[in-house]
C-alpha cells in the first residue's frame, strides 16, 4: 500500500466522520451544588468554573450561582473534574478530583472562606484536633463501617432524594478506595516466549498500597515463581504524588530476575519510567513520559523509550490527537486504580532478544494521528493513520534449532527471535458502543504491515521474512452478569494472510484485542474471609490458529503471532 493510498484512506475516513450527526459525550452526567459562606448562608452571583482533569477534555464550563446559591452544569462526560469558585469579598475555593459518572448527578457544597475565618482557624487551640481539611465523615452505610459521603459540619441539604441515590452509588466507590492490597495465585504467564516477561509457571504476586500520609501514595508489588530449581521474580513500585492513578506525575520502577535452570545463565532487568500531563490553554492537553530500560544476559544492553501525545478539542464532539510512542499508555489499568496499574507493571518489560550473540531489546516507534467523533451518549468512532518503524522485531516460535540467536524460554517450549527491521504505514477504524453498564463492544478494522514468509529459503531465518500488508477485523465483547457478578470478555481478530509478528501491535494493546480467539472470565466468590475473593481464567488463541511452519538452514520451526496459553488463578483483595 503506497503512502498516497494511505492518505486517501485517511481522508476518506475523515469525510465519513464529518457527515455523522453530533451528539452528547459518552457516559454523560452533571454536577450540581450550592455555594455558602462560613455561616452557611447561600451566596448569589458566585462564579463557578468547572474544568475536566482528563487528557481529552472540552473547554472549562463557567456558571453563576442563583439567588439560593445553587448551580448546575449541563451534561458532562464521565471523569474527574476540578471546581473553582470565586466571589468578591471571599477567598477562592477549589475542589479537585470531583468524580462524575452516568449513575446520578454529583452533589457538592462549597464553602467560601474569608481572611477573618482563616485567622480564626489559626487561633485554634494547640490541643484541639486538626483534620487535614474541613470535611468530616457524617454518612455511613452502617455503624462501624466505611464512610460513603463527606459534607461540611454546617451543610444544608440540596436534594434529599438525590442524596440517598448518591449515598447508595458511592458505597462501591468507597469500597474500592479502601482496598489496600491484593494477593494473586496464578498458574503461569499470558505472554510466554520472553525471559523478561512473567515466568510461565505457577507464581504468587502481591500488591500493597503503602501510603505516606497526605495525598501522596506509594504502591509496591512483587511476584515470585519457582520451577525445577529455577527461580524468577520481580519487584515494582509506583509513586503517585497526587494520590490518584492517571492524575499528575507518576514514577515507576521495575526490577526483574530469572535464572534459566539450576546451572544456567541469569537474566536481570531494570525499568525506570516517569510520565506526566499538562493543559495548554482550554482546548489543548499534553501527556508525555519515557522509560529507561537496562537488561543483562550474556552482556548488557540499554534503551530509552520516549512517548508523547497531544490532544486538541476541535469541537464539542470532535477530538484530534497526535501520538509518538514506543508503547501505549495503560489507561485501562489506570482507570482500575493504582493497585491494578502497579500489578500490570510487573509484566511491562520489553521482549529480550539475541542478535549475533549480543542481547538486544525489542523496539519500535509508533506515530499516529487520530480523530475521535462522539456518535451518541454511549458510542464513538475513531479513525487513525499511523506509521510503525522497528530495528528489532520480536518473533515468537517453537521448535528445535542450534542457532545461538534463538533465545529459549526456560519455563515453556517457546523461544524469542529477532526478526530484524520492519517499516510500514497503516490505517485503523474503531467503533465502540456501550449498551449498558454490563455490556459493551469494540470493533476494529486495520490495514497495516507485519513480518511474513517471503518464499525464499535461506540458512538465516531473518532473510526468509519480509514486511507484508494484511487486513484485519476484530471484535471484542465485555459483559457482566448482574446477579452473579461474573465478568466475561471475549475477542476475535481475523487476519487476511499469514504473519509471524503482530499486525498493528499498538492498536492491539490499546484496544485489548489479540489475534484470533481469546477469552477472560472473572468470577467473584462468596465472602468467607474478610476480603474480596475472585477466580480468574484467561485463554489466548483458543483455536491454535495462525501457526506458520518454516524450514531453513537453521532447522524446522513454527512461528506464532499469538501464542496459545491458559492462565488461571485466585485473587484476594483486602
Amino acid at each position: 500500500m503506497s503512502l498516497r493510498a494511505i492518505r486517501v484512506l485517511g481522508l476518506s475516513c475523515f469525510v465519513c466522520l464529518c457527515a455523522l450527526p453530533g451528539a452528547a459525550a459518552p457516559n454523560a452526567s452533571k454536577i450540581s451544588g450550592v455555594v455558602v459562606d462560613p455561616a452557611g448562608t447561600p451566596q448569589m452571583g458566585a462564579t463557578v468554573l468547572v474544568s475536566s482533569e482528563q487528557l481529552l477534555s472540552a473547554s472549562p464550563v463557567q456558571l453563576l450561582t442563583n439567588d439560593r446559591g445553587r448551580f448546575s452544569t449541563s451534561m458532562l462526560p464521565a471523569g474527574l473534574y476540578s471546581i473553582r469558585v470565586t466571589l468578591a469579598g471571599f477567598l477562592p475555593a477549589i475542589e479537585q478530583h470531583v468524580e462524575v459518572n452516568d449513575q446520578h448527578a454529583t452533589l457538592l457544597e462549597i464553602v467560601l472562606g474569608t481572611v477573618f475565618s482563616s485567622f480564626e482557624k489559626l487561633r485554634r487551640q494547640s490541643d484541639e484536633p486538626v483534620s487535614m481539611d474541613d470535611w468530616t465523615w457524617v454518612l455511613r452505610t452502617s455503624a462501624a463501617t466505611r464512610p460513603v459521603l463527606r459534607w461540611q459540619d454546617d451543610s444544608i441539604s440540596l436534594d434529599p432524594a438525590a442524596d440517598i441515590a448518591a449515598m447508595q452509588d458511592s458505597s462501591d466507590s468507597a469500597q474500592a478506595q479502601q482496598l489496600h492490597g491484593r494477593l494473586e495465585l496464578t498458574s503461569g504467564a499470558d505472554h510466554p516466549g520472553s525471559i523478561g516477561d512473567l515466568a510461565d509457571s505457577p507464581a504468587t504476586a502481591f500488591v500493597y498500597d503503602v501510603g505516606f500520609g497526605g495525598k501522596s501514595r506509594f504502591v509496591m508489588a512483587g511476584q515470585f515463581s519457582h520451577e525445577d530449581g529455577s527461580a524468577a521474580g520481580g519487584f515494582a513500585g509506583e509513586w503517585l504524588p497526587s494520590g490518584l492513578a492517571g492524575v499528575g506525575p507518576v514514577t515507576t520502577i521495575l526490577v526483574r530476575e530469572s535464572r534459566l535452570g539450576p546451572g544456567g545463565p541469569t537474566f536481570r532487568g531494570l525499568r525506570l519510567s516517569h510520565e506526566d500531563q499538562l493543559a495548554l490553554g482550554k482546548i489543548v492537553s499534553v501527556r508525555y513520559g519515557a522509560d529507561f530500560v537496562v537488561a543483562g544476559f550474556n552482556g548488557t544492553t540499554s534503551a530509552l523509550r520516549p512517548r508523547a501525545e497531544v490532544a486538541v478539542q476541535i469541537a464539542r464532539n470532535w477530538q484530534a490527537s497526535a501520538t509518538v510512542a514506543t508503547h501505549p499508555w495503560l489507561d485501562d489499568a489506570v482507570s482500575a486504580g493504582a493497585l491494578q496499574s502497579t500489578l500490570d507493571t510487573l509484566d511491562a518489560f520489553p521482549t529480550m532478544l539475541i542478535r549475533n550473540g549480543r542481547p538486544v531489546l525489542e523496539n519500535g516507534l509508533h506515530e499516529e494521528i487520530s480523530i475521535d467523533r462522539a456518535l451518541g451518549p454511549h458510542a464513538d468512532l475513531i479513525a487513525s493513520v499511523f506509521h510503525d518503524l522497528a530495528s528489532h522485531t520480536a518473533v515468537i516460535g517453537r521448535g528445535g534449532s542450534g542457532s545461538p540467536d534463538y533465545l529459549q524460554d526456560y519455563f515453556s517450549d517457546a523461544f524469542a527471535y529477532d526478526g530484524g527491521s520492519s517499516s510500514s504505514g497503516g490505517a485503523r477504524l474503531v467503533y465502540r458502543q456501550k449498551f449498558s453498564n454490563n455490556l459493551s463492544t469494540t470493533v476494529v478494522y486495520a490495514y497495516a504491515g507485519a513480518l511474513a514468509p517471503n518464499g525464499i529459503t535461506s540458512t538465516d531465518l531473518r532473510e526468509e521474512l519480509a514486511t507484508r500488508y494484511r487486513q484485519s477485523l476484530a471484535a471484542a465483547f465485555s459483559a457482566t452478569l448482574p446477579r452473579f457478578g461474573t465478568k466475561f470478555t471475549t475477542s476475535y481478530k481475523w487476519l487476511s494472510g499469514p504473519t509471524v509478528s503482530r499486525q498493528d501491535a499498538y492498536g492491539e494493546s490499546l484496544y485489548h484485542v489479540d489475534p484470533f480467539l481469546s477469552m477472560e472470565i472473572r468470577q467473584p466468590l462468596p465472602s468467607v474471609f474478610p476480603c474480596h475473593m475472585e477466580v480468574q481464567a484467561n485463554v489466548g488463541n483458543l483455536l491454535a490458529q495462525g501457526y506458520v511452519p518454516i524450514s531453513g538452514g537453521d532447522g524446522s520451526v513454527i512461528l506464532v503471532p499469538s501464542y496459545r496459553y491458559f492462565r488461571g488463578g485466585l485473587s484476594l483483595q483486602f
